[in-house]
């Protein structure tokens, strides 16, 4: 741990994004930052503090599903990116002030979450089975849920992804 003046901060957390959850907020600049790096999967990028800081990644894969976003889709090809991030700021203010974190509104344990903990269930919106993949460096891999109908994507993804579709299961059995 290091001490250090107020003054000096920016030596430490200086190279962070926008805190999502800030009184300084800057979307323009967390987009201007993802937008950086477009080849970039976006379920990547926005769990990169570099570019925004504060989502973590149960607001990654609900703030992806609601968006209708594949999360192995690269960031230029997400339509609304803006739009996007300010879904996973709402999300987590929403969520801000009460220990139970619910995106559906519900917070009934097993109600809470859109796609997060439900590998294997159907999806609360078309009933397509949710499935659960790696995403991320190796050693350095989070879990991510997701509906492969509706967060369908019209342009490939990488082949080497680990979506948790036929021939591309995560390496370790999880959850």
């Amino acid at each position: 741990m290091a001490m250090v003046p107020t003054s000096q901060e920016d030596s430490l957390v200086g190279h962070l994004g926008p805190d999502v959850l800030g009184p300084d907020w800057d979307l323009a600049e967390a987009v201007r930052r993802l937008r950086a790096a477009p080849e970039q999967q976006v379920g990547v990028a926005i769990l990169d503090q570099r570019n925004l800081a504060g989502i973590g990644n149960l607001y990654k894969v609900e703030s992806l599903f609601l968006s209708g976003v594949n999360p192995w889709a690269r960031v230029a090809d997400v339509p609304d990116l803006p739009g996007l991030v300010e879904r996973a700021r709402t999300l987590m203010l929403a969520n801000r002030d009460r220990p139970e974190q619910s995106t559906t509104g519900d917070t009934r344990r097993g109600q809470d979450h859109w796609v997060a903990g439900r590998k294997g269930r159907p999806c609360r919106r078309c009933r397509t089975t949710i499935l659960l993949g790696d995403q991320g460096p190796d050693l350095q891999e989070r879990v991510t849920w997701w509906c492969p109908r509706c967060q369908a994507t019209p342009v490939p993804v990488d082949p080497r992804a680990r979506t948790g579709q036929a021939g591309t299961e995560p390496r370790r059995a999880r959850y």
